[in-house]
């Protein structure tokens, strides 16, 4: 029979980095963006965008801890029951990581352990009214 004269046909000509590429496919933000996503004057923007027909559910929907849009609010709304949900307000709950506390942990200062933020799940426009 004999070897095939084609090669190297599926990449087409492109070398990727394949494992980068997995990597960063469901990337989230990190919590201390979503600690400055939770301030005021931010997350009134974020909860209440203009539409946008690019994103998920017109961008009406929004949770703020998990960094996601949804549908409609019947999915919102279930999504805050769930272990996810649940398990980010935990992961939330301490004071986001800053240089002043690196600089302690060099031995630049004396240690100071991090305070609890209480943190719960943004009130729902129906909730509101």
């Amino acid at each position: 029979m004999g070897k095939s004269k084609q090669t190297r046909n599926h990449n087409n000509g492109k070398k990727k980095n394949i494992a980068k590429t997995w990597k960063t496919k469901r990337r989230t933000k990190d919590l201390d963006q979503i600690h400055s996503d939770m301030k005021p004057e931010t997350a009134a923007k974020l909860l209440h965008q203009e539409v946008d027909y690019d994103v998920t559910g017109c961008a009406q929907h929004y949770c703020l801890h998990c960094a996601r849009y949804f549908v409609d609010m019947r999915s919102l709304k279930e999504h805050f029951k769930t272990k996810v949900h649940k398990k980010r307000l935990k992961q939330l709950r301490e004071e986001p990581y800053t240089q002043e506390e690196a600089e302690r942990a060099a031995g630049m200062g004396s240690y100071i352990p991090p305070k609890i933020v209480e943190v719960k799940t943004q009130p729902l426009e129906e909730d509101m009214e």
